[in-house]
């Protein structure tokens, strides 16, 4: 069932003043109903598609260690001769750190600014760039507030069993980082036998 807010909640919601959008409504950008007795009433999945007047594009670019700055740098570089390409004024947020961690400082504020409708369009280099797992649920909130999603590269250069080692390593590492704490032998045996398998992949 579709839930219809007041003035005053939309424009909380929208982050915005009332009378922005008695302007939106006289510009034809933002149409609310009425009720009987002529209050506006706004449909919440309307107003979650409705950008705010300063939403922009954004650059993702990560990587994993400190030994690929270059590669961080060139990222960069990629996205920002790209948008200038298409006439985007871009702003880059760049990560150092895994594609297994979901607590990177520049992904939370990237899904502030998702989940904010400030955010026009997301370009990245790559699709892996965002998330080595679960990058879907970021393109999902993309979809939900409207923000378009543009992959510069989609056709990726290593092959899909390289890319599986790979994400399979990591796993391992997250996993070994873990168990060894624990400083128990069972789990060390357990952290080599993995190793050997992902090491046969």
């Amino acid at each position: 069932m579709s839930k219809f807010l007041t003035i005053s909640e939309a424009a909380e919601l929208k982050g915005v003043s009332p009378s922005t959008l008695r302007r939106w409504e006289t510009e034809g950008k933002l149409i609310p109903s009425r009720t009987l007795n002529g209050h506006r009433r706004y449909e919440l999945s309307q107003l979650l598609n409705i950008k705010k007047e300063l939403s922009f594009t954004v650059g993702y670019a990560r990587v994993s260690s400190h030994d690929q700055k270059e590669d961080l740098s060139r990222q960069i570089q990629v996205l920002e001769l790209f948008c200038a390409a298409q006439g985007w004024q871009v702003e880059i947020i760049s990560d150092l750190g895994s594609g297994l961690n979901y607590s990177k400082r520049g992904l939370k504020r990237l899904i502030k600014l998702i989940t904010d409708n400030q955010v026009e369009r997301l370009v990245l280099t790559h699709k892996d760039r965002l998330l080595r797992f679960g990058s879907e649920l970021i393109f999902s909130l993309c979809e939900i507030f409207g923000t378009e999603i543009v992959i510069i590269n989609r056709t990726e250069d290593a092959s899909f069993e390289e890319d599986l080692d790979k994400d399979v390593l990591e796993i391992i590492a997250v996993f070994s980082a873990r168990l060894y704490g624990s400083r128990s032998h069972k789990n060390k045996k357990i952290i080599e036998e993995l190793k050997e398998v992902a090491n046969r992949l």
